[in-house]
């Protein structure tokens, strides 16, 4: 497959699973589909001989069979070692989605809570190429989506291709 002439460097989840295996994480992916909308969990855990895996990062969303259907909902990365974790969560969600469904783009919701982590929030998702949509508020026609996202914050929209290819780069970095 080719872009603009260029030959397509696009990570697969297979590649990304092997990343994670190579630092001694496990990435796992589960999306069952059912009524035609996947469910979609990314977890990154880190093995423990004799006892269960320790969960270092997660990852929720859905994804409706549209274009612009993805929407993702949860991301947590959280303990020690957990630097890089979430490239990882975020290259696999992108490469998966890009690998096994139509949707290309992808929505989340940068929640606002706290004016800082707010602000901290939208630039992480800024750098992996997602641009404001809109801001929901306390208005009457927010009321839907606000009850779909679980709060008021900026609501934000970005390009899963991209988002895979500027992963890669953190992946590589």
């Amino acid at each position: 497959m080719t872009i603009h002439g260029a030959a397509d460097t696009r990570l697969s989840l297979e590649s990304i699973e092997t990343r994670a295996a190579r630092r001694g994480l496990l990435l796992r992916l589960r999306a069952p589909r059912n009524l035609g909308i996947w469910s979609l969990q990314v977890v990154v855990a880190r093995p423990r001989p004799g006892l269960s895996p320790l969960l270092v990062g997660e990852m929720k969303g859905w994804a409706l069979p549209t274009a612009a259907g993805l929407r993702l909902d949860t991301l947590r990365v959280q303990g020690d070692g957990s630097h890089g974790v979430g490239a990882l969560i975020w290259a696999a969600t992108f490469a998966w989605t890009l690998e096994a469904t139509p949707c290309r783009r992808a929505r989340l919701l940068a929640i606002r809570d706290e004016p800082e982590q707010h602000r901290r929030l939208v630039r992480y998702f800024e750098r992996l190429g997602f641009t404001a949509e809109r801001e929901l508020g306390a208005g009457p026609l927010d009321l839907g989506p606000r009850l779909l996202w679980g709060g008021s914050g900026l609501l934000m929209e970005g390009d899963c291709a991209e988002g895979l290819r500027l992963c890669g780069r953190w992946l590589r970095a």
